[in-house]
This record gives C-alpha cells, structure tokens and sequence, in this order.
C-alpha cells in the first residue's frame, strides 16, 4: 500500500488558486509512483470563492489586499485539511510554496508588494505542529528521496 500524500490541488493544475489560475508545478505521475496523492485546498475549503481577492498572512492573521480579515476562513481551511489528514492516514504533504496557506519557509510579507519573509502558511503551521512532514514543490527531490 502506498503512502498518503496530501498534496494542493493547485499543484495538480486545479484551476483553485486565488486568481482562478493553474500551476501543475509537478509531474503527477512520478508522484502517483509513490504515493498516494490526496488534493487539498485550504482556502476553498475554507469557504473562499475562486477567483478571489489575494490574501497574505499579517503575524496572527490573514487579510485580503482589499483589508477584509479571512482569518477565520483560514482556520476552517486548515482544520478540514487536518481531518482529510486524519481521515486518510497522510502524514506527508507537499503545499504550494510562498502562499500565505500552504508556504513554507518564507512567504510574502503580508505588504501585498511581492516582498517574502520568513514563516510558513497557515496550514503548514498547523500541519509541523500536528506531525505532518511539509514539502513544498521546490523540495520535491527530498521529498522523493525519503
């Protein structure tokens, strides 16, 4: 039996990203030789619509460019994604990198200016604090290599 792998849907060229685009930043099929994949969207999960008003991650919270707060969206997010996690057994997954749910390791500063800072996506954040391995798609090679 294969690994369960939770994985963004947007990864997998699911037009669920805030501006309704698709990025399938990485090859399925190497992935399905391996795992399991599970697509997850924290932000439609949430309750966000696609296409939506960009969001970045303000310390704490989550808020819109447009000052909307959607921080507790994000919490519903994240919450459904752990219990898709619990559900399914995964304890790896591999979130769409720089984003202010799945990023890891520096995402945008919350200025809405391009700018990156140091921390992790809302998601990732609960994800490492519950045990679950977090790769983004630029790790993808360690990610296989494990």
């Amino acid at each position: 039996m294969k690994e369960k792998l939770l994985i963004s849907a947007c990864l997998l060229g699911i037009g669920c990203r805030y501006d309704g685009g698709r990025v399938a930043k990485v090859d399925a099929e190497l992935l399905r030789e391996k795992f399991e994949l599970v697509p997850i969207c924290p932000e439609i999960y949430g309750g966000l619509p696609t296409p939506r008003v960009p969001s970045e991650r303000v310390g704490e919270r989550v808020m819109m460019k447009d000052g909307t707060d959607v921080t507790e969206s994000f919490e519903r997010g994240r919450e459904h994604s752990y219990q898709l996690a619990l559900a399914t057994g995964a304890r790896l997954a591999l979130l769409k990198a720089k984003s202010p749910s799945c990023g890891k390791g520096m995402i945008y500063d919350g200025s809405f200016s391009g700018k990156l800072t140091e921390g992790n996506g809302y998601t990732t954040d609960y994800f490492l604090e519950q045990g679950i391995e977090v790769y983004t798609e630029n790790e993808l090679g360690a990610l296989l290599s494990r």
